[in-house]
């Protein structure tokens, strides 16, 4: 991990001194609104209907993953950005209680299925559920301990393979190209707690969808930000 601007002119947003010492926003209220749909699916999903979980498609892009696929994604995407990649250097007063020793992180994180947790072990639902909600207290503790200026000026060093392009359509200052290393990028601590706020709401709202497919209801508004945004992105309906 790096401090921003040193030896370097800073590119983060800047921000006043009140702003700059505040705690975060719940930049991570997402952490309250998965919470809350964990809470409601729980009450929901019985046994009778366990194959709604299952549902798949290839008839638009975003069901080619059913319900319980999309949830194991969630999952497993915290805690490669809450532990795997980083580790300590995301809790410098040391690791909160309950993180995942190293074979638990491998089958959470690095699994032979496709950005999910190892369907082998993790399947059912209320097992999802509980990994998702456990990689959301990781993200939880590691906020708890930051402010707005504290999240704008500690970067974390990644390896880029060109995968995510629409990145620096979104995050701007808080994601920095290494000048001497193209393949290196830098990611604030604010732009990684963005992602994952993008990231839970775009799948959510795949969510809907995928219910919406089946004739089933929706209650909550996802909010159309971020990733889905976007100039292009798929935000097509049954």
């Amino acid at each position: 991990m790096k401090s921003g601007g040193i030896g370097r002119e800073s590119k983060f947003k800047p921000c006043n001194q009140t702003e700059f010492h505040k705690k975060p926003r719940p930049l991570y209220y997402s952490l309250n609104s998965s919470t809350n749909f964990i809470r409601e699916q729980r009450q929901k999903w019985n046994g009778s209907q366990i194959k709604q979980l299952d549902f798949e498609s290839d008839r638009w892009g975003w069901s080619v993953w059913s319900i319980r696929r999309q949830l194991s994604h969630m999952a497993s995407g915290n805690f490669r950005w809450f532990w795997a990649r980083w580790g300590l250097q995301m809790f410098p007063n040391g690791a909160p209680i309950g993180v995942p020793e190293p074979e638990e992180t491998k089958a959470l994180t690095q699994s032979r299925y496709d950005r999910r947790m190892d369907e082998d072990l993790y399947w059912e639902v209320d097992l999802l559920l509980e990994k998702l909600r456990q990689g959301l207290e990781l993200g939880q503790a590691i906020i708890s301990n930051e402010t707005v200026g504290s999240m704008r000026s500690k970067e974390f060093e990644f390896s880029d393979d060109g995968e995510w392009p629409w990145f620096y359509n979104i995050h701007g200052a808080g994601l920095r190209r290494d000048t001497e290393i193209p393949t290196k990028v830098w990611f604030s601590l604010e732009t990684i707690f963005n992602h994952r706020y993008y990231e839970h709401i775009t799948h959510l709202y795949n969510i809907q969808r995928i219910k919406l497919a089946q004739g089933l209801n929706t209650t909550v508004e996802v909010p159309i930000e971020g990733y889905m945004a976007l100039p292009g992105w798929d935000l097509s309906t049954p």
